[in-house]
């Protein structure tokens, strides 16, 4: 099979295929703000072509990583063998936290997260469900937040990526109402819109 695009990302290449999300500009910010300890349990979900988690594998202990899209799942482990780290991460298909087992638990959870605004329509095709959030561009995330704390250890961090366009405020409420405190991090400008990076901690170790 041939894979049309090729990246290259912190001295790793990555191979895209035509029915997966290609990585932009929140996917790099996610990138370029990634600090993974040796010991460290690693959940990317929506790892798409995989580059988070590859990233991630250079020190994490394991990486689970997980895309709703088969074909990201297929290129995602290609990817990962390319660049010497496919014993490292555990690849399952499955939507959200439906394919993690209910006593697992991650010290980073890492989700670059549908979140523009979209119609219906915009959901049928695996790329567009990459990118579409529903009306509000909320609806994935407001299910992530909800769960996502039932798998985060207590000294854990959560990093999502989301863009103004999905209000930025409303994920650190939600988070906040979780139990979690969330703060933006590192965020990146264009002419429309703000992509922001999330990081949200259990309450006590939001200054660690």
């Amino acid at each position: 099979m041939e894979y049309p695009k090729e990246l290259f990302v912190k001295d790793c290449v990555f191979l895209v295929d035509e029915k997966v999300y290609e990585p932009a500009e929140d996917t790099f910010l996610l990138a370029e703000n990634l600090k993974v300890k040796e010991k460290e349990v690693v959940l990317d979900m929506g790892t798409g072509c995989g580059i988070l988690a590859v990233l991630a594998a250079k020190k994490a202990k394991k990486v689970v990583a997980t895309d709703i899209n088969p074909y990201a799942i297929k290129c995602a482990k290609k990817n990962a063998k390319m660049n010497g780290v496919e014993e490292k991460i555990e690849f399952r298909l499955g939507d959200l936290f439906q394919p993690i087992r209910p006593n697992e638990t991650f010290s980073l959870i890492l989700f670059n997260a549908p979140y523009l605004p979209s119609e219906p329509y915009e959901e049928r095709s695996w790329i567009g469900r990459a990118w579409a959030g529903g009306p509000s561009g909320r609806k994935v995330i407001d299910d992530f937040i909800n769960n996502a704390p039932e798998f985060l250890t207590v000294d854990g961090r959560i990093l999502i990526v989301q863009s103004s366009l999905s209000d930025i405020d409303k994920t650190l409420e939600r988070f906040d109402e979780t139990g979690l405190k969330a703060r933006v991090i590192a965020e990146a400008k264009f002419p429309f819109e703000k992509i922001a990076l999330i990081e949200a901690k259990h309450a006590s170790r939001l200054s660690s």
